[in-house]
C-alpha cells in the first residue's frame, strides 16, 4: 500500500484550506475531529457513499486540515488542529462554532 501525502504543515495556503473547508460534509469530518481524539474513517457516517467518504477525507489530508494514519487495513484521522492554529491563529475556532451552530438548528 502506497504512503499517504501529508503537506508540511509551512506549504499549507488559506485559500486551500478555506476550499477544503467549503463542503459542509469536510466541515462536519473537521467538527468531529475537533474533540482532539484519532477516529476511524469508518466512524462518520454522512449518509454518503465510502467513495464519496473517502473523497472528502482524501480533500481534507492535502489540504493539510487532517492526519491519516494507516492501521493494517483500517485508516485512523486526527485534526491537525495545534499546528493549523500556529499556521492561521485564530482560523478554526469560528468555522467550528459555526459548523456546530449548523449542526443544532438542523436538529
Amino acid at each position: 500500500m502506497r504512503g499517504l501525502n501529508h503537506p508540511a504543515i509551512e506549504g499549507i495556503d488559506l485559500v486551500t484550506v478555506l476550499a477544503a473547508l467549503g463542503d459542509p460534509v469536510r466541515l462536519g469530518i473537521v467538527a468531529e475531529l475537533a474533540d482532539g481524539a484519532e477516529h476511524p474513517c469508518v466512524a462518520f457516517d454522512f449518509g454518503i457513499t465510502a467513495a464519496s467518504m473517502s473523497h472528502h477525507f482524501r480533500v481534507l489530508r492535502e489540504a493539510g486540515l487532517t492526519r491519516t494514519r494507516q492501521e493494517g487495513r483500517h485508516r485512523r484521522l486526527t485534526l491537525r488542529r495545534a499546528e493549523l492554529d500556529r499556521r492561521f491563529p485564530g482560523l478554526l475556532a469560528p468555522l467550528l462554532a459555526a459548523a456546530r451552530d449548523r449542526a443544532t438548528h438542523r436538529t
